[in-house]
């Protein structure tokens, strides 16, 4: 079967490298069409082939305006390029589609070259857009539409698909995040005197010896931070010294409020962090506390998960299915009161981290291991050829 994994922006390396391995390793012949990732290096191809295909003449920086207005000016020509390399592929399967009021119309066609079906999937990694444009929701809507079947990472959002969009049930299928360890197969995170194997912290935060409460990923509004300290401002006063939070990840929102404004024991690192940095901070971390206001499922818990951190969640999207795992708490979202006595709780509680240090890892090999969620796929992939 030849598979085409589609990430046109290069959105989720990490997701997309996990699970076109997995796909070669159950027996598709996979190949990986997405643009040159600017923040850092990927993993090498390992049975699957990359195509750099999208976007190739985006110049500036990583993130910077220049390269967004570039890679909008290439976007058309490129999904018409794209149609076209699709007709070597059996099933086409896109991570993510970010002009949707677009994408619709330039799709690959139904059939494959020799007149055969051709199935196209989504994975709705974001049900609705956050911080939308105008008309970007209801575009994204309609482009559900055009797709033989739509994946979705929670139960959670597999009602959201139904009842919220009216998506047809008999499209919409669940099959489980996997597992991300980003720091495996990277190069970079590494300094000089850094020995093979071991995992560095941020150069930033190595002076402390303290306890760490990890806060991770891209800062973006839903993520809650403003909730996150107040909370460790309701404890911190009782742990000076002993403990401290960690907040690291490129900031997508200004943060110089919350950072002026926050409480003792608090470190920022706003920046992008790879390769085994991340595993340094995760063997570091005590604890990864996600509260965020509204998810479906985070590839940062997933991160954790692989790294047999515990995790603290809202009870938002599919966290509450991780926690059913043993693997992590929950309290209701926005609630900064519950969230600061339940970290009191598991921070006055190792015996409690260390079981739940080990459902992690449990569901790592289990339920979210990639073998698994390839064999899912693969199964739906075949579905949908048959009809």
């Amino acid at each position: 079967m030849r598979v085409h994994i589609v990430d046109p922006s290069a959105y989720t390396p990490p997701y997309d490298d996990a699970l076109c391995r997995a796909l070669g390793a159950a027996g598709a012949e996979v190949e990986l069409y997405t643009s040159r990732f600017a923040y850092s290096p990927v993993a090498p191809a390992e049975g699957y082939s990359r195509r750099e295909f999208f976007y190739r003449a985006a110049p500036g920086g990583a993130g910077s305006r220049l390269r967004r207005l570039a890679k909008l000016a290439q976007h058309v020509p490129d999904m018409l390029r794209y149609r076209a390399a699709a007709r070597a592929a059996d099933v086409v399967h896109f991570q993510w589609l970010s002009v949707q009021h677009l994408d619709g119309y330039l799709l690959p066609a139904e059939h494959t070259a020799s007149g055969s079906r051709r199935p196209l999937v989504l994975t709705a990694h974001d049900i609705l857009p956050r911080e939308p444009r105008p008309g970007q929701r209801a575009a994204q809507r309609r482009l559900y539409d055009r797709f033989d079947a739509v994946v979705v990472h929670s139960a959670h959002g597999r009602e959201r698909l139904i009842e919220e969009l009216g998506v047809d049930p008999a499209r919409v299928h669940v099959i489980a995040h996997g597992v991300l360890r980003p720091w495996d197969d990277v190069p970079g995170g590494e300094d000089a005197g850094s020995a093979a194997g071991e995992a560095p912290l941020p150069p930033e935060l190595r002076e402390s010896d303290a306890g760490v409460v990890l806060f991770f990923g891209l800062l973006r509004p839903y993520k809650g931070l403003d909730i996150l300290l107040d909370a460790w401002r309701r404890l911190a006063a009782g742990r000076t010294g002993e403990v401290e939070l960690w907040i690291v990840g490129m900031p997508r929102m200004d943060i110089s409020l919350l950072r002026a404004g926050a409480p003792a024991g608090v470190r920022f690192l706003p920046r992008f962090v790879y390769g085994r940095e991340i595993l340094g901070l995760m063997r570091r971390a005590r604890l990864v506390v996600l509260p965020y206001r509204e998810i479906d499922q985070s590839g940062v818990a997933f991160t954790a998960l692989g790294a047999g951190v515990p995790l603290l969640l809202s009870d938002v999207g599919g966290f509450p299915e991780i926690a059913a795992t043993g693997a992590a708490r929950t309290v209701p979202a926005g609630d900064r009161a519950a969230l600061a006595e339940a970290l009191e709780e598991l921070l006055g509680d190792p015996a409690a981290l260390a079981v739940m240090a080990g459902r992690a890892r449990a569901a790592a090999a289990g339920e979210y291991a990639w073998d698994a969620i390839a064999q899912r796929t693969l199964e739906l992939y075949e579905r949908l050829l048959e009809n």
